[in-house]
């Protein structure tokens, strides 16, 4: 029959719209995975140096009987530029010493610092360490010793001899960079890390998750179950729809506005940040968790009367362990937007620089997304690998939170 034809290739044809347009959302997915991973894998590895540095007490300055504070407070830059100028036979002037310390990371002494207070043996010898290099260094080192790294580096010609002659001698190495993922920030790529940004964050979604989780999910029990169906329900059920359309920097205006303003708390701090991620996060946890009660079957309340069970027995005993999937799901999906929401944030002051990792919810904190919007924005080309380093760090947590979601879904609905 020709209608049975025609319907027949109208489903063929709609089908293969259908693999179509899954197919280019993958080719999208994926170009976008390859260019992020493509660039962002380097910041995990980082160059090293090995030099030869002097550590006998009269060249440390120090005498018998030495403490682990005196230690510490060795000038061990003068230490690593000692073992740098060892490294090359040549006498250095003032400037071409410059030059070649210039090899060496921003953090290099306070790296064999920490190196010796560990291992307080090597105090009185001459010992070997491998420090941490400059990003000029690490980025010519990761690109290769090409026609084209060599136009695009900001080395001189000297320092790529220097550096030529220290690779023919094995004394550079890429290793792993550990210090992306227990640093904080820094003005320096070299050491430049994600810690501080990862605590931040940490901090903040355990407060948006402490107050949307129980506002939220308690609001929508209300609403569901307790509520009376009036005109101000509806004014509440179509406010709280509104919401969740709503632009984030909203809120991170209302963030600045009222705990800012008016409550006076402390700026650019994790408790604020918090704050105002449950803001944001609440009418989708609120809309999800109803979703959630009222996918329970109507039986299930009639059983429960009919034992004689009360309201609130109903609710709690029976309702809501059969709505918890949806509930919990509705929750870490929130939790994941939040984590990646930067406009709030930035509102409230959390684009500042932070050396150092928060130790509490009232500390100057960063956080993840903010982190990679502060190292995209800056000039220095290291800085490229370290953005989309952090990218895969909040592509993981994301991905964690999700996979998160779907294990707690099955085991609630076992």
């Amino acid at each position: 029959m020709p209608g049975v034809v025609e319907r027949h290739r109208g489903e063929e044809r709609f089908r293969r719209l259908g693999l179509a347009a899954i197919a280019v959302s993958m080719s999208f997915l994926a170009f976008f995975l390859i260019s992020i991973i493509g660039t962002g894998y380097g910041a995990f590895i980082q160059t090293a140096i090995k030099i030869d540095v002097d550590l006998t007490l009269p060249e440390i300055g120090l005498e018998e009987g030495f403490t682990s504070e005196d230690l510490a407070k060795v000038r061990y830059r003068s230490v690593v530029r000692a073992g740098m100028r060892a490294l090359v036979p040549e006498d250095l002037g003032r400037r071409e010493s410059r030059t070649l310390y210039g090899l060496m990371g921003a953090g290099a002494e306070f790296e064999l610092r920490d190196k010796v207070l560990a291992q307080p043996d090597v105090v009185g010898s001459v010992a070997s360490f491998w420090l941490t290099s400059s990003d000029d260094v690490d980025l010519y080192n990761k690109a290769g010793s090409t026609e084209a790294s060599e136009q695009q580096t900001r080395l001189t010609a000297k320092q790529i001899e220097w550096y030529s002659e220290l690779k023919a001698s094995d004394r550079i190495k890429t290793r792993f960079n550990w210090t992306f993922l227990t640093g904080a920030d820094s003005r320096d790529p070299e050491v430049a890390g994600v810690w501080g940004a990862i605590v931040g964050s940490f901090f903040a979604l355990g407060v948006c998750l402490l107050l949307s989780c129980f506002v939220g999910v308690l609001a929508a029990i209300y609403l569901e179950e307790f509520a009376a169906r009036n005109r101000w329900t509806q004014f509440l059920e179509v406010n709280i729809n509104n919401l969740a359309a709503v632009p984030s920097i909203t809120f991170g205006l209302l963030g600045l506005a009222i705990f800012l303003g008016f409550f006076g708390l402390p700026r650019s701090a994790s408790l604020v940040g918090g704050m105002v991620l449950a803001l944001m996060t609440l009418p989708t946890v609120i809309i999800s968790s109803r979703v959630a009660l009222q996918a329970v079957a109507p039986s299930i309340r009639e059983a429960a009367f009919g034992i004689g069970a009360s309201r609130v027995q109903t609710v709690f005993h029976h309702v809501v362990p059969l709505a918890m999937p949806g509930i919990l799901t509705g929750i870490i999906i929130g939790m994941a937007r939040a984590l990646g929401e930067t406009a709030p944030l930035l509102m409230i002051g959390m684009v500042a620089f932070i050396a150092d990792a928060p130790t509490g919810l009232t500390q100057p904190a960063s956080a993840l997304p903010v982190q990679v919007y502060l190292w995209a924005d800056s000039p220095e080309r290291a800085f490229a690998e370290k953005t989309a380093g952090a990218i895969l760090v909040l592509l993981v947590f994301l991905l964690l939170m999700n996979l998160m979601a779907v294990i707690l879904r099955r085991k609630f609905e076992k």
